[in-house]
C-alpha cells in the first residue's frame, strides 16, 4: 500500500500524459494520489483531475510565491471548489523566504486567510515552508491552539519537510504530519535522513512532489507518482524496517490525514474487517 501525498499532475510537464502516469502509479501499488494546487488555475485543474479518477484527490490553495495575487474573491472560489468530495485539503500554503516572489507581508496575509478557510471548512492544510522555519512554526503554533478539532485527525502536513529533527518533533506535538520526498535518497541529504529515521512512523507520510524532486536514480528526469516507492524503500532501509511496514503505515497516516477512510489499509486488513 502506498499513497503519494503530494504531486502536481496538472503541471505542464505532464501535458496529455496523465492517463499513463496514473496507470503506472497504480501498477506500482499506489492506491491514492493527492494533486496539490499552487494558484487558482492549478487548483481548479487539480479538482478536474481528481474528478476524473477514483483514487485521485485534490488540495486547493495559493502558494506563497503567488500570495500577492490572492484576493477575497479567490478565497470565496476556493470555498466553492471545496464543495467537491474529492477536495481533501487546503494547500499548498505557507511561507517562502528563499525566493521572496511575494513580499513577506503578502505571504503572511495569504497564509492566515487560507488557514482561516481551512479551519472553517474543517480541512487539513498542506504547508510549504522554505527558509522560514521559525516564522512558519510561530504561525502554526497559534493556529494549532485554536483549530484542533480531533485528536485522531492531524491538522495538516509539512510538505517535503526539510527542517531538522527537533523541529519535526515540535510539529508533531502541534498535530502535523511530516512528509518526506525524493531528497531523502540523495547522498547529501544530511537533515532529512535523521527525520526519516527519528520520528514515529505514524506521523510520517511520503510524497513525490512530481514532476519535481526525482529520487537519486532518476535525477534529471521527470518525476511521477510511481516513484514514491523509491522514497518508501529508502526510508525503510534507513529505519531498519520492512518496505511493507513503511508503505502500509505511511499510507494509513496519509489516509488519516486526508480523511480517506480505509483506503490506506492493506487489502487483507480491509477484508478481515468486512467479515
Amino acid at each position: 500500500m502506498l499513497i503519494d501525498s503530494h504531486c502536481h499532475l496538472q503541471d505542464k510537464k505532464f501535458g496529455f500524459d496523465i492517463d499513463p502516469v496514473v496507470r503506472r502509479a497504480t501498477d506500482a501499488g499506489v492506491t491514492a494520489m493527492v494533486v496539490v494546487g499552487y494558484d487558482m488555475p492549478s487548483s481548479r485543474r487539480a479538482v478536474e483531475i481528481a474528478d476524473s479518477y477514483d483514487h485521485v484527490y485534490a488540495a486547493i490553495g495559493v502558494h506563497p510565491h503567488d500570495a500577492k495575487t490572492l484576493r477575497p474573491a479567490h478565497i470565496d472560489e476556493l470555498g466553492r471548489l471545496a464543495d467537491s468530495a474529492k477536495v481533501v485539503a487546503i494547500g499548498e500554503i505557507g511561507l517562502d523566504l528563499f525566493r521572496n516572489l511575494s513580499p513577506l507581508e503578502e505571504q503572511d496575509r495569504a497564509f492566515h486567510e487560507q488557514l482561516d478557510l481551512a479551519q472553517n471548512l474543517r480541512l487539513p492544510v498542506v504547508i510549504h515552508a522554505r527558509d522560514a522555519d521559525n516564522e512558519t512554526y510561530a504561525v502554526l503554533d497559534d493556529y494549532a491552539s485554536r483549530a484542533r478539532w480531533s485528536p485522531d485527525r492531524p491538522l495538516g502536513v509539512m510538505h517535503c519537510y526539510a527542517g531538522d529533527l527537533p523541529l519535526a518533533l515540535r510539529y508533531i506535538d502541534l498535530g502535523f504530519v511530516l512528509s518526506i520526498a525524493g531528497p531523502v535518497t540523495y547522498p547529501t541529504s544530511e537533515r532529512t535522513r535523521p527525520v526519516a529515521k527519528g520520528i514515529p512512523l505514524r506521523w510520517l507520510a511520503v510524497e513525490t512532489d512530481a514532476p519535481y524532486l526525482p529520487p537519486q536514480q532518476i535525477r534529471g528526469k521527470r518525476n511521477e507518482p510511481a516513484n514514491v516507492r523509491e522514497v518508501a524503500q529508502c526510508i525503510a532501509e534507513l529505519r531498519g524496517d520492512t518496505f511493507a511496514d513503511v508503505s502500509d503505515q505511511t499510507a494509513t497516516t496519509a489516509a488519516r490525514l486526508f480523511g480517506l477512510g480505509d483506503i490506506g489499509k492493506p487489502a487483507a486488513e480491509r477484508t478481515a474487517e468486512a467479515r
